[in-house]
């Protein structure tokens, strides 16, 4: 039974670049977002165009999770091509590419530490602390957390949390936060104006605002399912962490490509250096992988997620709104 550093060596295998295969997959994902966005335009049938859009919406989640891996330094590392080609791209998804590395970088490094785990994930507050909140914390952790923030993620998460909020933090430091919005804002002026508004609609605020909410939730559910776990920072293990507080989101083949692998979260998180088309191999060799907390996008698994609201220190599980407020004997 491979556990600990043993575990993360028996992964370094798969954690080798096929560069031509990071070219390929990334060449052809962005021609395909980009002819499905030419689709919403030149497409006479209102169907057509309609598909093209949600079409456009899968490829804007797809690519975005193989510039994630770029950011990573996972696949094509040194390309100034790749990256010219990402940072445009995390431009393009008001995404400003050194704010998402930062924090994304602090959330693997910290994924699952009860006080450091904020930064660059959802808050998780433990059922203590939360209760001796004030009215105004309780209300803006939960709102952070709530169903209706993850659908408007693309107002919320993506405008407001990667643009807004971090330029008023630091004007200074994230000048570039405050640019890219503006640029954001010219591009669907001008396509409204000039094109109209189904137009601009369907080429532009429909996949965003699809995209950005699949992958808000993605991002939810990749922590915070049944069975996660969180530890204070003297007890947390990085391993442990990877395997008992990452998900595997067991997906259909059509999800599994649109998402780019990113369900096979739980080895993501132990090695992030596999690239996303080996992760499957890796799982699929190596039987400790192979034992991790599933969760779905049925119906049932999402809400299962969504009812999560605080960590319960004395139940060792994560709990929703009818344990929340028990009394500590009822609940013992």
């Amino acid at each position: 039974m491979l556990t600990g550093k043993e575990l993360i060596l028996a992964t370094k295998p798969f954690a080798k670049e096929i560069r031509w295969k990071s070219w390929y997959l990334t060449i052809t994902s962005f021609l395909l977002l980009i002819g499905s966005i030419a689709g919403t335009y030149y497409f006479d049938n209102i169907f057509l165009r309609i598909g093209c859009s949600v079409f456009t919406a899968a490829m804007l989640a797809r690519v975005f999770i193989i510039f994630h891996d770029f950011q990573h330094h996972t696949i094509l590392r040194g390309s100034r091509v790749a990256d010219v080609m990402f940072t445009l791209f995390g431009i393009y998804m008001i995404t400003p590419p050194n704010i998402w590395k930062r924090s994304h970088d602090h959330h693997h490094a910290n994924n699952a530490k009860l006080f450091s785990a904020s930064i660059g994930s959802y808050p998780i507050m433990t059922r203590r602390k939360f209760l001796e909140a004030s009215k105004k914390e309780r209300f803006g952790y939960l709102a952070v957390r709530h169903p209706i923030n993850m659908f408007f993620a693309y107002f919320t998460t993506f405008m407001f949390g990667m643009c807004i909020q971090s330029f008023l933090s630091n004007p200074r430091r994230h000048w570039d936060s405050l640019a890219v919005l503006l640029l954001h804002y010219t591009i669907a002026i001008f396509l409204f104006v000039k094109f109209g508004w189904l137009t601009w609609l369907l080429s532009f605020s429909l996949p965003f605002f699809l995209a950005h909410m699949l992958g808000a939730y993605l991002f939810y559910a990749q922590h915070n399912f049944p069975g996660a776990t969180f530890r204070n920072n003297v007890d947390w293990n990085y391993t442990n962490a990877a395997l008992e507080s990452s998900s595997f989101m067991d997906l259909n083949p059509v999800m599994r490509w649109v998402t780019a692998n990113i369900g096979y979260h739980h080895i993501h998180h132990l090695n992030a250096k596999i690239p996303f088309y080996r992760l499957p191999e890796a799982m699929a060799a190596i039987p400790e992988l192979q034992v991790a907390t599933k969760t779905s996008l049925m119906p049932s698994d999402i809400i299962a997620c969504l009812k999560l609201k605080v960590w319960d220190a004395d139940a060792n599980k994560m709990i929703g709104n009818d344990e929340l407020y028990e009394p500590q004997v009822a609940r013992a």
